[in-house]
């Protein structure tokens, strides 16, 4: 069952990965294919290609998930409750998809991953540990406190922008800034790479090490290039449903707002993973940035109640995953 089990679970991260790139690319291209800065084509090509660089570039987010994970048991347990969750992470990503409603992968799998293993707890298995202070500092923080941040940033970035380019005429600021997108369209899909490209690497070395795989202190080539091939195969099909919510119905951005909310998510993530090395959504880092680029004008572009229900969406992605992820493995549970 064991061998069985690890099969499913890398095969199910691999579905992960996909999804993951194909939701996110929204994320990447929304603000210049709006402001036709990007062709549709051009900017999903274009942020693919550094989506697959930044996700063959680091590892020391995947690392870090697993020291965090030290609760999760060892055998088919273990393997159960993470297929279980990304089985879980997986439908949220194809519901909110089908929906163009842009939610994280990353709560949906967290929440899958903790729905699970609460359940082991009421099965004759070995449980899963509570999370602890690491977990929740580290891992749980940043991700809650990073949409603030991010609509903060980009609303207070518009305003030292505007007044910098007060003297340009439109048609020169315009260019300008959608040169800048361009440009922030790549950095944005490497910081992507960087940041979730390494949630499945560390759900396939969990798994690995949880069937009793020597795997050393780092990564192995072949699970970072699985997990990077299958973000970039993503990322290339293109969510366009997300794609046409972020940069149609949220708000009314025009090319430098657009620069802004880029600039800001890009730099968050950045920071994020190769100096804090602390996990951070996309999506909310760059619907938050939108948002508050948007609303830092003087009439009223933020559409409220398409805000209102995508924050809804975000606030139920792990309790609806980790409701999942439970069932699931209840169900699961007498086969191990």
């Amino acid at each position: 069952m064991g061998p069985l089990l690890l099969g499913a679970v890398i095969a199910a991260a691999g579905g992960f990965a996909f999804l993951n790139g194909f939701h996110d690319v929204s994320n990447s291209v929304a603000a210049a294919v709006r402001t036709r800065a990007l062709t549709p084509t051009a900017a999903v090509l274009l942020a693919s290609l550094f989506t697959l660089v930044g996700a063959l570039l680091g590892s020391s987010l995947a690392l870090l998930f697993v020291d965090v994970a030290g609760g999760l048991p060892s055998g088919t347990t273990g393997l159960a409750i993470l297929l279980t969750a990304l089985i879980a992470a997986c439908s949220w990503g194809v519901l909110t998809w089908y929906r163009g409603t842009p939610s994280s992968s990353t709560h949906a799998l967290l929440g899958g991953i903790i729905g699970a293993g609460v359940a082991s707890r009421f099965t004759d298995h070995p449980p899963m540990d509570g999370a602890d202070e690491a977990f929740l500092l580290r891992i749980v923080l940043p991700l809650a406190l990073a949409p603030v941040v991010a609509y903060l940033l980009a609303y207070a970035a518009v305003f030292p922008a505007t007044w910098l380019l007060r003297h340009g005429s439109p048609a020169r600021v315009n260019s300008g800034n959608r040169i800048a997108q361009s440009v922030l369209t790549g950095v944005f899909a490497l910081s992507h790479g960087l940041q979730d490209g390494q949630r499945t690497t560390a759900v396939i070395l969990l798994a690995l090490l949880g069937s009793g795989f020597a795997v050393g202190s780092g990564v192995p080539m072949w699970v970072q290039v699985f997990a990077a091939l299958l973000l970039t195969a993503g990322a290339l099909f293109g969510g366009w449903r997300i794609t046409h919510t972020l940069g149609h119905r949220l708000v009314h951005i025009d090319p430098m707002r657009g620069t802004m909310a880029q600039g800001i998510s890009s730099a968050m993530l950045l920071i994020g993973a190769l100096i804090l090395h602390v996990p951070l959504s996309s999506t909310h880092t760059m619907t938050s940035a939108i948002v508050g680029a948007g609303a830092n004008e003087r009439f009223v572009s933020v559409r409220r109640p398409r805000v209102l229900r995508i924050l809804l969406v975000w606030l139920g992605t792990a309790p609806a995953t980790a409701l999942l992820g439970a069932v699931l493995f209840l169900a699961l549970s007498p086969l191990l």
